[in-house]
């Protein structure tokens, strides 16, 4: 008897479960159509920019040293890179703004015809990447590393050290102009304007490094670098899909 009964529960369960599989795949699911049912759709790019003074200066100095050593051209160079760093400690940078960026030692060949470079010496290259927070002292600043031995120089990269606040006005600025264009086109085709479908950033811009904008001063000048900050445009790239009726 009870393997009557055992047998006869397994013959509902199986009867049963393709009822509950059928009822499954019956669930209907809804999807958000991307583009409307009804209407026309326009989808517009637009750029909106706004503009920024750059307060934050990056240069990077270095001290580049040669010897017939390679041991005297390190020596040299580490001696001379040490009054570089203390010069920037002096003026007030603060360690977290210094970064080396490049340490180097290659040797020198002298090259003739028919015959195997021959090695003459060795340069030895120590650079380091410096953040100046107040741009307007950045120029008195890389006249000091000059004077306390620093001979290689590139920069400055002029940036925005933080750029939300600006990208947010230029967010503002792009869909201010997508609707302006929207508009133009709807009276265009004889439309209005019913809703915005859709809002997708692109791409955004805050200026990137700056050209160099700094005049090295000459040996005997009395007059200190100087470095113009100048004004970068903030840019940000939306495309919007608008529905017009």
């Amino acid at each position: 008897m009870k393997t009557a009964s055992f047998l006869s529960a397994l013959a509902t369960v199986a009867i049963s479960l393709p009822a509950v599989a059928a009822n499954a795949q019956a669930a209907p699911t809804t999807v958000e159509p991307m583009v409307p049912a009804a209407g026309t759709v326009l989808d517009v790019t637009a750029e909106g920019r706004t503009t920024r003074v750059p307060d934050l200066a990056t240069i990077r100095a270095g001290v580049v040293s040669q010897s017939t050593t390679a041991a005297a051209a390190l020596t040299d160079n580490a001696q001379r890179m040490a009054k570089v760093l203390a010069s920037l400690r002096r003026a007030g940078v603060v360690p977290r703004d210094i970064a080396t960026s490049t340490v180097q030692l290659a040797p020198q060949y002298r090259y003739a015809d028919n015959q195997p470079p021959v090695i003459t010496g060795y340069q030895a290259t120590n650079t380091v990447s410096i953040r100046f927070r107040d741009v307007a002292k950045s120029g008195t600043v890389l006249d000091a590393l000059v004077a306390e031995g620093a001979n290689q120089i590139d920069g400055p990269n002029l940036t925005i050290d933080k750029p939300d606040a600006a990208l947010d006005e230029a967010r503002t600025d792009a869909i201010a102009q997508a609707k302006r264009r929207a508009d133009l086109y709807a009276k265009a085709a004889g439309l209005r304007v019913s809703r915005i479908v859709s809002i997708a950033e692109s791409g955004q811009d805050t200026g990137g490094p700056a050209q160099p904008m700094f005049m090295a001063r000459a040996a005997m000048a009395k007059d200190s670098t100087q470095i113009a900050p100048g004004e970068k445009d903030v840019t940000v790239t939306l495309s919007v899909r608008f529905l017009l009726n």
